[in-house]
């Protein structure tokens, strides 16, 4: 998997736990959902988030090798 595989992921859960977590627990973890949003829209602009920074730091490719590319 790469970074934006990854990312894409990682963001899905986080709303999801972010939105379960305001409807059981406490409405101001929807805040953390609108944070989540305004990072997914700011990073379509830039390109960069800071998840994209740190799973670069853990050793996730980028890019997939051209070998295992998909056709």
């Amino acid at each position: 998997m790469t970074v934006h595989q990854y990312l894409r992921m990682i963001a899905g859960a986080f709303v999801l736990i972010s939105l379960a977590l305001g409807y059981f627990v406490h409405p101001a973890w929807f805040l953390f959902t609108a944070f989540v949003g305004l990072n997914l829209f700011q990073s379509a602009f830039s390109d960069w988030c800071p998840m994209m920074t740190w799973l670069k730091k853990a050793g996730i490719k980028e890019y997939k090798d051209q070998a295992q590319a998909r056709p």
